[in-house]
């Protein structure tokens, strides 16, 4: 049968047990580390975000407590400087790696692709920088 008579549902469909063609070099071990981190840092964050839920909601009053000198007191430790930042860090670039596969998936121009990628990555950087700045340069004693 000619590709003109197969039903459109078969068009395309590789049998099960053809011989696949092995995908090689640059982009793929990328992908594959791309589909690795995801699992890892989803993981990690759904310890970090239900600790920080725990704790900023949760304990000791919840909410109401919640105000410039909690966080004051909380960013003067590094502990709770480094999870704030790992969490920001692990969500941004999470949150990133799962949209860039979307924009893989349905750009179907490859200029379209590149200028969406591109936004993504410059809010990316902005969102990193200035989240990490906000942790490292935070003064409670400001008016």
């Amino acid at each position: 049968m000619t590709a003109a008579f197969d039903p459109p549902a078969t068009r395309g469909i590789v049998a099960p047990r053809a011989p696949r063609k092995r995908v090689t070099g640059r982009r793929s071990s990328f992908e594959m580390y791309s589909w690795m981190f995801m699992r890892l840092s989803g993981i990690v964050l759904v310890v970090l975000v239900l600790g920080h839920l725990l704790i900023m909601n949760v304990l000791d009053g919840g909410v109401h407590r919640i105000n410039w000198g909690f966080v004051a007191g909380r960013w003067a430790s590094p502990f709770w400087q480094i999870w704030d930042l790992l969490m920001l860090w692990l969500a941004e670039l999470h949150g990133a790696n799962g949209l860039r596969t979307v924009i893989n998936d349905y750009a179907r121009k490859d200029g379209t692709r590149f200028w969406l990628q591109l936004l993504l990555l410059i809010s990316v950087v902005l969102t990193l920088a200035v989240g990490t700045l906000v942790i490292f340069t935070f003064d409670p004693t400001m008016s």
